[in-house]
């Protein structure tokens, strides 16, 4: 990391004004891979003697316990300077994206207004620089992660997380993922031009590379302008699409539990291979860590009461059901997690009964049973034969997007 500290370190020079008072906002820990956290570790010991707080973007996340924020920014952060962002009540309204550009930028399928909220520390704050740190890759919601996301979603209010995530899942997931100037990528560009250019923000984006134990850094880009994302999401689609030439017949994925404890995050599983399996194959998901549907209360109780049903029948509980209408993220994660019939999905669980994950219309296997066969110590990325059969294996879900490449000819 030494390159990346002089490279940092020179674009801080390059700061046009006194810095005392700095906010760092990097993913939280459900975002290990991205570098995110020696980043911030580093950023921290630089910008002093400054005020500098930290304000994970946690979005909808449960906030980060002091071990994993010690674990992965560094314990030389201490704990006062951490700020643990709620989506439902620390953000203060900057702008409304109008429902007339909604319509236009989804063709149509939609034609409500957006209101963007931020947490109200990124406005009221007083801060000198804002520096927005995170990984580029491919994202199930917006095309491409990070960016002006990290900023209206992972730091935003219920409105734009609801709205944006709906967006997205009426307008096609397989439409999105690994492509820039996706529908809500454009709402996140009209919010970036128009209600949050004042701010004294800045990105710091990196695209990294995971073989086997090792994270490699592969590009870091630093700026403000849309190039800088730009430039991040060229790389990220040379470095993080893994392009077949077959669809494929059965998947194995493995959720680390240090990762992933709930459907709502191990869902990756099913958004970031779902291009590559074939009409009528098979996920099973590894989840030794999947004690819930929800990363909260009501949104667990929301998961457990609608299910991972068909799109078409999500979208007319929507209509049906004011709650759900209320909760349109929890719908648009409900769409993401269904195959739509197209093929199989069977979590295999330590935490969850056979009752609670078939109540929301997955296949069960108990996690014993299926690291019997599927040992992830003995599988590794890519192609295995296992008793005669050909299984595809991912290790971690949220290093990549798995699809044909026919797709992206």
């Amino acid at each position: 990391m030494e390159q990346v500290e002089s490279t940092l370190q020179e674009w801080l020079l390059g700061v046009d004004r006194p810095l005392k008072k700095v906010l760092l906002i990097p993913p939280d820990g459900t975002r290990g891979h991205s570098l995110a956290g020696p980043i911030t570790s580093i950023l921290y010991r630089l910008l002093q003697p400054a005020e500098v707080k930290v304000l994970p973007a946690l979005g909808t996340h449960k906030p980060m316990t002091w071990e994993e924020k010690s674990r992965i920014f560094g314990p030389e952060i201490p704990p006062e300077a951490y700020i643990d962002h709620n989506w439902r009540t620390d953000v203060t309204k900057v702008g409304v994206v109008p429902g007339e550009f909604v319509r236009e930028v989804s063709e149509g399928l939609v034609d409500y207004s957006i209101a963007v909220e931020v947490n109200r520390e990124l406005v009221e704050g007083g801060y000198d620089l804002i520096l927005s740190i995170g990984q580029v890759v491919p994202h199930e919601v917006v095309g491409m992660a990070n960016y002006t996301k990290n900023i209206v979603v992972g730091c935003g209010g219920k409105e734009i997380i609801d709205r944006s995530h709906f967006l997205g899942a009426v307008y096609g997931m397989e439409r999105m993922m690994g492509r820039d100037h996706s529908p809500v990528r454009k709402v996140f560009d009209y919010a970036e031009e128009h209600f949050l250019s004042s701010l004294p923000l800045a990105y710091i984006l990196t695209v990294s590379k995971t073989r086997g134990e090792e994270t490699s850094l592969m590009g870091l880009f630093v700026g403000r302008g849309r190039s800088v994302f730009e430039g991040a999401v060229a790389l990220s689609q040379k470095e993080n699409l893994d392009l077949l030439q077959e669809p494929l017949e059965k998947v194995v994925v493995y959720l680390d539990p240090s990762e992933f404890r709930s459907t709502w995050l191990g869902n990756k599983a099913v958004y970031r291979t779902r291009m590559a399996i074939a009409d009528g194959g098979e996920l099973i998901i590894l989840a030794p860590g999947v004690s819930s549907f929800g990363e909260d209360a009501g949104i667990d109780r929301l998961i457990r009461a609608f299910g991972y049903q068909k799109r078409l029948d999500i979208l007319r509980l929507v209509k049906e059901s004011q709650e759900l209408s209320e909760n349109l993220s929890v719908a648009a994660h409900l769409i993401h997690g269904s195959s739509d019939g197209r093929f199989k999905i069977t979590y295999a669980v330590q935490h969850l009964s056979e009752e609670e994950i078939k109540g929301v219309y997955f296949d069960y296997l108990p996690y014993q049973e299926a690291v019997a066969k599927y040992d992830p110590q003995k599988l590794r990325d890519g192609f295995n034969m296992v008793d005669g059969e050909k299984v595809f294996y991912v290790s971690n879900p949220a290093l990549g997007l798995w699809a044909l490449e026919k797709d992206f000819s």
